[in-house]
């Protein structure tokens, strides 16, 4: 017969230090077992590629690997949440079950679920939050139960605050009578499937540049943090969205899948800024960027639809083009635009693009060029991206496609001049994009200048070995803008509501004057 116990559902903190509901899964002096479901969910609506797979893989290999360390294992199974637990509870004789709290509309329906089945099993239930460095409902209720709809407010209201909670320190080493007996440690049938048995595709993986777990995530932050100079100076407009290296933390996929603590990383990064009387400010510093994401956090925990232009009250109502065709050849990189294309082959490849790469690919699919719907950039980004998160990865689109937050539409990335400010050598597209490879430098940002001869000599024949532009930048812009106006006028109250009193407090490059400009 099998003796009490108390669950640990591991989703998105995957991790041990800084895990509070796991903490208070050891306040029972009884066996614990921690817990990850593949959810059947997940498989079936969120579409995700084979690198972010790997991620989560190596995540929680990492993850039961520190387990063990601490007498302890990880449990893994596939299925739906709400049947495993119903027959866990009383398979194991659960007296307790402790998770993270989750503000994303799925995850609170199953939650609520769950929660249902453990109280008719009589088990006790216990979420805390650690995903976010403020509580989202505080922040809500502090603003009077509505969400802080610019950036500027959201800050202002979670300084009213005062500081994040403090981190709290992982597990060392379990009691006897916590540990997992030796049968359950060697039961193979809790083992993580391979990524073959999870149907990943593994001929489709891109280099591992960023392995995935806490130990590598830690590993990252603590590098990061050797740099104090380079912390205190750091602004997210000033850094190269093409270096050949990252020029930013590349924290991000660590903190979406939780193996790095937000709040950890909040409290190591303002403990170098205290020291310091000269340091950037948010929203362009280190911690500025932590802001913006509880800002997506919280405005996306209390809007529904967020992920969507229809039902969403926080998103301007845009006629937009539908042609899957031209999506198609952005995703995949064969816009005819080598930076564009370059940013976006680097992203199929290695699951990370700097952030304004993604602004400016972002803004060509949307309102610079293609006057696609930022919908459809959703989903791309949903499958490629390592750090795809629900709430930033639809804010984000929606600041772009100057939908919401965010209103200078009048202000467009050049597919051209963007790329040449940071890289004019075009080392960045000579990598991503082959096909261009040899190219005179003078036509590696516009091919179709070359002559014939000149395509020829660098086997870059245009329509042949690299294709021709699917649209023409400089004609279709201005009318772009236009037509964004036109939307705007339609929507005049909504537009007022986000707009911020400084629309420059982004971390785009600072604007220039003149009219319908292009960056």
């Amino acid at each position: 017969m099998s003796k009490a116990t108390v669950i640990h559902w591991f989703r998105k903190g995957l991790r041990l230090h800084d895990n509070p509901a796991l903490v208070a899964a050891l306040k029972s002096e009884v066996e614990l077992r921690p817990v990850y479901i593949f959810d059947e969910w997940y498989e079936k609506n969120v579409k995700c590629g084979p690198n972010r797979w790997r991620f989560l893989h190596q995540s929680l290999t990492d993850l039961d690997k520190s387990l063990r360390e601490i007498g302890s294992r990880l449990f893994v199974f596939r299925g739906k949440p709400e049947e495993i637990f119903s027959s866990l509870f009383s398979e194991w004789k659960v007296q307790r079950i402790t998770f993270e709290l989750d503000i994303e509309p799925y995850g609170r329906e199953r939650d609520e679920n769950v929660v249902k089945i453990a109280r008719q099993e009589d088990v006790e239930v216990i979420q805390k939050i650690s995903h976010t460095l403020y509580n989202t409902e505080l922040v809500l209720k502090a603003n009077m139960d509505r969400p802080p709809l610019t950036y500027q407010k959201c800050v202002s209201v979670m300084q009213s605050l005062g500081e994040p909670p403090e981190p709290v320190a992982a597990p060392k080493q379990l009691l006897s009578q916590q540990c997992v007996s030796p049968k359950m440690l060697e039961a193979h049938e809790y083992d993580i499937p391979s990524l073959e048995d999870l149907g990943v595709d593994e001929s489709q993986l891109g280099p591992c540049l960023y392995p995935g777990g806490e130990t590598e995530g830690l590993a990252r932050l603590g590098r990061c943090l050797e740099r104090k100079d380079w912390i205190c100076a750091f602004e997210k407009p000033k850094t190269a969205p093409n270096s050949l290296s990252p020029s930013t933390t590349v924290l991000s996929p660590y903190i979406r899948f939780g193996c790095v603590s937000s709040r950890l990383a909040y409290h190591k990064i303002n403990a170098i800024l205290k020291k310091n009387s000269k340091h950037s400010k948010p929203p362009v510093s280190l911690i500025g960027q932590m802001y913006w994401r509880e800002f997506y956090y919280i405005v996306g925990s209390a809007t529904p639809n967020f992920d969507k232009m229809i039902g969403n009250k926080v998103c301007l109502s845009v006629p937009w083009d539908e042609n899957p065709e031209l999506v198609e050849k952005w995703a995949q990189g064969k816009t005819g635009y080598p930076f564009i294309d370059a940013c976006m082959r680097q992203l199929r490849q290695e699951g990370w693009i700097h952030h304004l790469a993604r602004h400016a690919v972002a803004c060509f699919l949307t309102r610079g060029d293609l006057y696609q719907s930022w919908e459809a950039g959703q989903k791309v980004f949903e499958e490629l991206l390592l750090d795809a998160d629900w709430a930033l990865n639809a804010g984000n689109w929606m600041w772009m496609s100057a939908s919401a937050f965010y209103h200078q539409f009048i202000r467009v990335y050049s597919p051209v001049a963007f790329g040449k400010k940071t890289d004019s050598l075009g080392e960045y597209i000579r990598k991503y994009v082959p096909e261009v490879a040899k190219l005179p430098t003078e036509y590696l940002y516009e091919p179709w200048k070359a002559s014939s001869a000149v395509q020829k000599g660098a086997k870059c024949v245009l329509g042949v070995d690299y294709p021709h532009r699917i649209i023409i930048h400089e004609d279709v812009y201005k009318k772009n803008i236009g037509r964004l106006s036109a939307a705007y006028k339609a929507n005049k109250l909504l537009a007022q509501e986000t707009l911020d009193e400084d629309d420059a407090s982004s971390s785009s490059p600072p604007p220039k004057k003149k009219k319908g400009n292009t960056k």
